[in-house]
């Protein structure tokens, strides 16, 4: 996979993940607009694999995998379809427990790890390239590294092979911490939650404000336990060790 390709598709990709413009729009603008974010694009295809629910778009080229982030479905890669489904067969996934999916039973991450692996085996995929933002990242380097030289490419938005902030944790304090966030996400308010998330999109989750609403209400469309397991299994994660297990290329665009 050539460096130039793979950084084409990250800045591509990271348009959507980051929901950046170059023009800016006021909240009042944006209110009165239509959802972009809600507009869906007719798949080729769609179907299940496992628990994932999977949108094919384009039928040529090399195969794409886009892994949405934390709570986030195919709509986040809505820019990234329209700009390669007539160059690369693209295949969106939305993980168990996000934007209306069932929950997933277990330890989500690991579930969502091998159901993507069942993916490029059910569809004999030649080497694809993994594309995730944020925890959809995290779930490319575990990925890559469980099928080493069966996958082409790796590129991260956001998406670390640790939880940001727990570079230095103990080993030992992972599963404690990871108990805290399920605790905390199992009293948490449904209407504490749904202001928790528009808040953070307003503060810092988009670098376009007038977008904090349109993506807010999509979010709320994920299983908030489903979303606060995800958060426990990445905190209880670290990939590090493993990385050198990875044979394809790699580009991580994160502002770390």
């Amino acid at each position: 996979m050539k460096a130039a390709l793979l950084l084409t598709l990250a800045l591509g990709a990271a348009t959507v993940a980051t929901a950046a413009q170059a023009q800016s729009r006021s909240p009042a603008a944006a209110s009165q607009a239509e959802n972009r974010f809600a507009a869906s694009i007719k798949p080729a295809e769609t179907f299940e694999s496992g628990p994932l629910l999977v949108e094919r778009h384009g039928s040529k080229g090399r195969p794409v995998i886009l892994i949405p982030g934390l709570a986030s479905g195919p709509w986040v890669w809505q820019d990234v379809i329209r700009q390669f489904k007539d160059e690369f067969t693209l295949y969106v996934v939305t993980l168990p427990g996000f934007d209306g999916r069932p929950a997933p039973a277990g330890a989500p991450f690991e579930g969502a790890r091998a159901a993507l692996a069942g993916l490029i085996a059910q569809r004999k995929l030649t080497t694809p390239i993994l594309i995730g933002h944020s925890l959809g990242g995290t779930l490319g380097y575990a990925v890559a590294q469980d099928l080493g030289n069966r996958i082409g490419g790796v590129v991260a938005l956001d998406g670390l092979p640790v939880f940001p902030g727990t570079e230095n944790m103990p080993p030992a304090q992972r599963p404690q911490a990871a108990q805290r966030v399920r605790d905390t996400m199992a009293v948490n308010d449904p209407n504490a939650w749904a202001a928790q998330q528009r808040q953070y999109m307003r503060g810092q989750g988009v670098l376009d404000i007038g977008k904090a609403d349109d993506i807010t209400p999509l979010l709320l469309r994920s299983d908030r336990a489903a979303v606060g397991a995800y958060v426990a299994d990445a905190l209880a994660l670290d990939l590090r060790p493993g990385l050198e297990k990875i044979t394809a290329p790699v580009l991580v665009v994160a502002p770390f």
